[in-house]
């Protein structure tokens, strides 16, 4: 879906609202104060009223848009702009965006980015699923280059469907890139059985060949193997860098 179309499809609060309710409620409204099941709509405050006890609910209460003040387009709009936008999307680009000052715009990339790490935190990839490690600024400096450096490190997998499409991402920033936080990273992060790809590295090997799959070759950038991964650590490494320069 593109910015107009999602635009148009989202264009106004009711619309807004009724999917939210629609995603809260699917199977209609329980009331937590009597466990009432009919209700009402009080559309000009956007509340779903109790029918026996007069409890109001909204399908806002208790997600992060919990007492927002912000209309729930531009909410909407900043959840599509966060999740499509390949450099990662920046406060400051929010504020040109949505037209709301800095100060609106970082609490909602806060709010959003803490969700988006909650819900990364309750699946596991499974299936196909490629997997790759890279590092960040911060450390101490050692001289080294690659998986040597003194920099930050950090593991990638994403999962792919039947059409080789990506699916999920996984990524942990870890202490090193040894067998045994490979292992641990692995083991928390993918199903199982599951067929994993990566490169020749040695560490990947006797961890991942105990309870997966594991196919590696030696990589090829050329060769469009491990493709989704390297985009999905090169859009991190995107971000960190504008984050470094203030924009992210």
């Amino acid at each position: 879906m593109t910015l107009l179309e999602f635009t148009a499809k989202f264009g106004n609060e009711e619309v807004c609202r009724e999917y939210l309710f629609g995603k809260r409620f699917s199977e209609g409204i329980v009331c937590p104060k009597c466990g009432g099941r009919t209700y009402h709509k009080i559309s000009t405050r956007g509340l779903y009223q109790c029918k026996e006890c007069r409890f109001q609910v909204s399908c806002t209460a208790g997600t992060i848009l919990h007492k927002t003040h912000l209309p729930l387009t531009k909410w909407f709009v900043a959840m599509f702009l966060v999740a499509t936008d390949k450099r990662g999307s920046s406060a400051t680009y929010l504020v040109k965006e949505l037209g709301v000052p800095y100060k609106t715009a970082w609490y909602l990339l806060h709010r959003l980015r803490s969700a988006m790490g909650q819900r990364d935190s309750e699946y596991v990839l499974s299936d196909v699923v490629e997997m790759d490690d890279s590092y960040f600024s911060g450390g101490p400096k050692t001289g080294k280059r690659g998986r040597g450096t003194g920099k930050t490190k950090v593991i990638a997998a994403v999962s792919k469907d039947d059409k080789g499409k990506p699916k999920y991402l996984k990524r942990k920033v870890v202490p090193n890139l040894k067998g045994k936080t490979i292992g641990k990273f692995a083991a928390s992060a993918i199903a199982e059985k599951s067929r994993i790809q990566t490169d020749a590295y040695s560490s990947y090997r006797k961890p991942l060949a105990e309870k997966y799959n594991h196919g590696f070759e030696v990589f090829d950038k050329d060769s469009g193997a491990l493709h989704w991964v390297h985009k999905a650590i090169g859009n991190a490494v995107a971000c960190e860098r504008n984050t470094s320069r203030g924009t992210c």
